[in-house]
C-alpha cells in the first residue's frame, strides 16, 4: 500500500519522457515496482539492476531509477550517465544545473574542512555501515595534522542532534547518503577525504 501512495500509476504520457531503450535501476525497496515497470517496457529495457548509495554504474543507455530521494539520482549522473528519477509517479530528468549545484556545496564542504580545527566523525554501528576501523585511523591522521577530533558513534544518525556539539566540521564514516540528505554544506564523506 505504500508503495502505491508513493508511486501511483504511471501514466502514459510519463512514459513517453523517457528514451526509447534504457537501463532500468532500483533501490531495494522497489524491487516489485521495478519488475513491474520492466515487463510493462519490455523490450525498451536493455539492462536491470539494484543500486546502492556509492554503486557505480557505467552504461551507454540512459537510467529511469525507481527510488525515493535523489542521492542515488546524483551519484549516477556524477558518473557521466543520463539519469532519469521516477518518483510519486513522475518522470524527472537530473539537469546539469542539479549537477552543478550539488558539486559546488560538496566544494564549500571540502573548503570548510580544510580549514577547520575541530572535526566531528560521524561513525554508525549498523551492520554494513561500520566503519569504526576506519573513524579510528581517520582520528589519528587529523590529530597529527594539529586538529582536534572526535567520533560520534550512533545507531541511529539524527542529523538535527548534529547542530548542538561546537563542531566545525563533520566527516560521515557511515551511509553516503547521509551527507546528500543533510543539504549541509559541512558534511563531507570519508571517501571525499580519502585522497587528502
Amino acid at each position: 500500500q505504500a508503495l502505491k501512495k508513493h508511486f501511483p500509476e504511471i501514466s502514459e504520457q510519463e512514459l513517453a519522457k523517457l528514451p526509447e531503450k534504457l537501463f532500468l535501476a532500483y533501490s531495494i525497496q522497489y524491487k516489485p515496482l521495478a519488475e513491474q515497470l520492466k515487463k510493462k517496457l519490455g523490450s525498451r529495457v536493455k539492462g536491470f539492476s539494484q543500486v546502492l548509495g556509492c554503486t557505480e554504474l557505467k552504461t551507454r543507455f540512459p537510467i529511469l531509477l525507481i527510488g525515493s530521494g535523489r542521492f542515488h539520482a546524483l551519484n549516477l549522473a556524477l558518473q557521466g550517465n543520463e539519469v532519469f528519477l521516477l518518483e510519486t509517479g513522475k518522470i524527472k530528468k537530473i539537469e546539469q544545473s542539479e549537477l552543478e549545484i550539488y558539486k559546488k556545496r560538496r566544494k564549500t564542504a571540502m573548503l570548510k574542512f580544510l580549514s577547520s580545527n575541530n572535526i566531528g566523525i560521524i561513525v554508525s554501528v549498523k551492520p554494513g555501515q561500520e566503519n569504526f576501523e576506519k573513524a579510528l585511523s581517520l582520528r589519528a591522521k587529523l590529530e597529527k595534522q594539529g586538529k582536534q577530533a572526535s567520533l560520534f558513534i550512533a545507531d541511529n544518525i539524527d542529523l538535527g542532534d548534529l547542530e548542538n556539539y561546537s563542531i566545525d566540521s563533520w566527516v560521515n564514516t557511515a551511509c553516503p547518503g547521509i551527507s546528500e540528505h543533510s543539504q549541509s554544506s559541512n558534511i563531507l564523506n570519508l571517501q571525499e577525504i580519502a585522497k587528502l
